[in-house]
């Protein structure tokens, strides 16, 4: 009797499709083969906030009764194509090329004769034509997800550069930045197998090393020693 029961229930379970599709879900991972390839392509759709390091000359509080100098981070957006090479397991060198649309604004403040303040807010336009190359550190795969860490460096290049225009108009004075820049950039982000693409999401955060400014003889660029670029990103990958 008791053989017979165990026999029956057996046999309800390998005939039952919910049974057998408890199995395969157990079992379940999408992409099986997508670490075995060596090479992989996609793109990135990403938001970015993006201000300054600002270093001040020594004496800059003298200079035209100016009372500080504020960031104004901006909003933007980035649109990449991205090749990744995978030499070995859990490790990958990604080259992302793309655009960059970032604003930066800078708030300045100044003391007026009658003791009342004065603002203005200066924003920098740029689309930087980026050359991002990165490595990918990986964990292993659970399931269908796995964590990583970016780091790795970047050129770009302001194909919107401002350093040109012709500042005599005090009204319409823009403060000047060189168009050639080199970053270094870390970040992290998480894995999702799917059944027809991985999808990521990650967020970066990008430093740059040089001076962008250009030294001019007014009261908006005067008081700076020298003006480097910090972006944050949060991008969303898609990849095959």
């Amino acid at each position: 009797m008791k053989n017979s029961l165990s026999l029956i229930v057996a046999s309800l379970f390998y005939f039952n499709p919910f049974g057998v599709n408890a199995q395969r879900i157990v079992g379940l991972h999408n992409l099986e083969r997508f670490d075995t390839y060596q090479y992989h392509f996609g793109f990135l759709l990403s938001a970015n906030t993006s201000s300054f390091f600002i270093d001040y000359k020594p004496d800059f509080t003298f200079r035209d009764s100016l009372l500080g100098i504020d960031n104004v981070p901006q909003v933007g957006f980035n649109l990449a194509l991205l090749a990744s090479y995978n030499p070995v397991k859990n490790v990958n060198v990604r080259f992302v090329p793309g655009l960059s649309f970032q604003d930066r604004g800078l708030n300045y403040r100044f003391l007026n004769a009658d003791g009342s303040t004065e603002t203005f807010l200066k924003k920098t336009e740029s689309v930087w034509l980026e050359f991002p190359l990165l490595a990918k550190l990986r964990t292993n795969r659970v399931g269908n997800f796995a964590a990583y860490a970016l780091i790795g460096g970047k050129y770009a290049m302001d194909m919107q550069t401002q350093k040109d225009v012709n500042n005599t108009i005090a009204e319409q004075i823009v403060v000047k930045l060189k168009d050639r820049d080199y970053c270094i950039e870390a970040g992290g982000g998480l894995d999702f197998f799917l059944p027809y693409f991985k999808f990521a999401v990650e967020f970066k955060s990008s430093i740059g090393l040089p001076n962008l400014l250009v030294p001019e003889p007014n009261k908006f660029a005067d008081p700076i020693q020298s003006l480097r670029t910090r972006t944050f990103v949060l991008s969303f990958t898609f990849e095959g």
